[in-house]
């Protein structure tokens, strides 16, 4: 275990530390919304990018900020957004991800935005009303990619205006049909088979898992996930698989029970290869965390 992970902090000391809530906003537009899949692979980009990213860190802008919050519970809340409200959340500080489209969803290749300045370009604030046409004959619309901005961690009862106004509840995306079974060789988050989820609770969950993982990792694994362009897949695990998953040693996710589901499910297993070690070598770390 790394000397800097916080699976090494008491949860005693995290419920008395001032709470942050880590903001993401999901561009769900009427005309062409995002499969589930992509979006939720989208948001555990997300939170991965401003993880790596160099103002999260050392003497960074937003680094006060992210040890704060990771210093107490990693709430994270998934608001949704378009149109206007979509492209003033791109004026406020953050790190827009798009990605790779509901058929490719799973294959990595999701994209950062401007990563100098973290705002969205006018290009990516227009794409949606493009998105979602296929060519061809009688084809049906194509999904279009997802896209997440992830903010700086604020106060619990400090968000932006901007921000604070958008919905949190009802947000709910389908997969046309089934994802592919995910690849192997690069991480896979298993959602928990035991459990409904609305998509903002899962993204915020797909969120928690990435992290985890993330903070397990050694440097040179962090470097190459983050060349990989943050390559990764969810997916629901097999109900005959979820039992061992949630004893192979792998970070697990557990939720701390405000919002959908009870305090102490297990929602996310994070899989990466440079993890594992045997289904019960040992006893899998979790973390309860927090999430709307």
């Amino acid at each position: 275990m790394r000397s800097d992970s916080p699976f090494r902090h008491r949860a005693e000391s995290r419920d008395a530390a001032p709470q942050f809530v880590l903001p993401l906003v999901v561009r769900i537009e009427k005309s062409g919304p995002p499969t589930r899949t992509d979006a939720l692979e989208t948001a555990a980009r997300a939170v991965l990018e401003i993880l790596a990213d160099e103002r999260s860190t050392g003497e960074g802008e937003w680094a006060q900020a992210v040890r704060d919050w990771q210093d107490a519970r990693i709430r994270k809340v998934v608001r949704r957004a378009r149109g206007a409200e979509w492209r003033k959340a791109g004026t406020l500080p953050g790190i827009t991800v798009t990605g790779a489209g509901g058929p490719a969803a799973g294959s990595g290749g999701a994209t950062a935005t401007d990563p100098a300045t973290g705002t969205s370009p006018a290009a990516a604030a227009d794409a949606g009303d493009a998105a979602g046409t296929a060519t061809g004959p009688a084809s049906d619309p194509a999904p279009a990619p997802a896209e997440v901005r992830v903010f700086p961690p604020v106060p619990l009862d400090g968000w932006p205006k901007e921000l604070a106004k958008l919905q949190v509840s009802g947000t709910e995306l389908d997969d046309p049909r089934p994802p592919a079974a995910p690849d192997r060789t690069r991480p896979v988050l298993w959602l928990s088979p035991e459990l409904e989820m609305s998509a903002g609770k899962a993204m915020a969950q797909a969120g928690h898992g990435a992290q985890l993982a993330w903070w397990e990792l050694s440097d040179a694994d962090r470097e190459a996930w983050r060349e990989s362009g943050f390559a990764l897949s969810v997916r629901t695990a097999d109900p005959a698989d979820w039992p061992a998953l949630t004893k192979s040693g792998l970070p697990v996710v557990r939720d701390a029970g405000f919002t959908e589901i009870a305090p102490g499910s297990c929602t996310v297993v994070a899989d990466h290869p440079s993890l594992r070690g045997g289904y019960g070598a040992r006893p899998g770390r979790g973390r309860a965390v927090g999430s709307h």
